[in-house]
């Protein structure tokens, strides 16, 4: 929650110069990011497109922080970027990130009802899987957008992004998918990456696109129970 100082600080007409200042993120790993850090969305982006609190920074063309309604009540947290999210700095625009967006409008969600992120925000070489290390440096990041957001509903794309987000190890993502689970309070559920989809085209019983269709109608059921009024 943040502090009464901070809400007068973000309130102000011209804010503190160091408040925003990019050389004020921690280069360390080891050193937290305070909640209640940033006021916005922007803010956070140009911190992160100046962050090398891990090796990602020294390699990336965008941080990529984030797309969608910034105050929906579906965040989806996939692992990291990849070569077209590294170019535009937008989250899931590429292939795996247009089937995303088809599988939410065939349950008529919109951009106005998801926030889309990563656990990580700067592409890894050759889109490999982040690094435990990478993942811990950048984590501190999320919360924040939690904070901004708000959702009611937390989707978790993929092993990476369960292993990150609940600091689990070893997760075996076709089995816990369409679980409801808790993490820090929030509804979340772990769903099967769209690029995992991309490699399964089948529509059979039981296979990926299957179970991500089963999936997504519970995400929307329940949504559709938690806030009816939205």
């Amino acid at each position: 929650m943040d502090s009464p100082d901070q809400i007068s600080l973000f309130s102000l007409a011209e804010p503190e110069p160091a408040i925003f200042d990019p050389a004020l993120i921690p280069t360390s790993a080891t050193i937290p990011i305070p909640p209640g850090t940033y006021p916005s969305m922007e803010a956070m982006s140009v911190h992160c497109n100046q962050c090398f609190r891990c090796e990602l920074g020294k390699t990336r063309t965008h941080a990529v922080v984030s797309r969608g309604n910034p105050h929906a009540p579906i965040m989806i947290v996939g692992e990291g970027p990849g070569q077209n999210e590294d170019e535009t700095g937008l989250p899931f625009v590429g292939k795996a990130g247009q089937l995303l967006d088809k599988i939410l409008e065939s349950v008529n969600l919109t951009a106005e009802d998801v926030f889309i992120c990563n656990v990580v925000k700067c592409r890894p070489p050759k889109n490999r899987d982040p690094e435990p290390n990478e993942v811990k440096a950048c984590k501190p990041y999320l919360p924040e957008q939690v904070r901004m957001v708000d959702p009611k509903i937390i989707l978790l794309a993929g092993r990476t992004a369960v292993e990150g987000v609940m600091g689990s190890k070893k997760v075996q993502i076709t089995k816990i998918r369409g679980q409801w689970l808790e993490w820090e309070g929030r509804l979340c559920m772990p769903i099967l990456h769209p690029a995992y989809l991309l490699h399964n085209s089948s529509r059979e019983p039981n296979s990926p696109k299957w179970l991500m269709w089963q999936d997504i109608q519970v995400v929307r059921s329940k949504l559709d129970e938690i806030a009816p009024d939205r």
